[in-house]
């Protein structure tokens, strides 16, 4: 049984986050930054490096 006093002493302290005012923070507006190229961007990027190459369509 000592193991079980073990685990118990290894739980976080959540004490401050139950009690966190969402309010308070502030409003933002998340922007995509970092998106995917598209099929025909990356056929383009492809045939300008290696002209003769041709992607098989999927």
């Amino acid at each position: 049984m000592p193991d079980d006093k073990k685990h118990e002493d290894k739980k976080p302290d959540v004490k401050e986050v139950e009690s966190f005012d969402k309010g308070k923070l502030k409003k933002t507006e998340t922007l995509e930054k970092n998106t995917l190229p598209t099929k025909e961007c990356l056929q383009s990027h492809a045939t300008e490096r290696i002209p003769n190459l041709a992607l098989s369509p999927t």
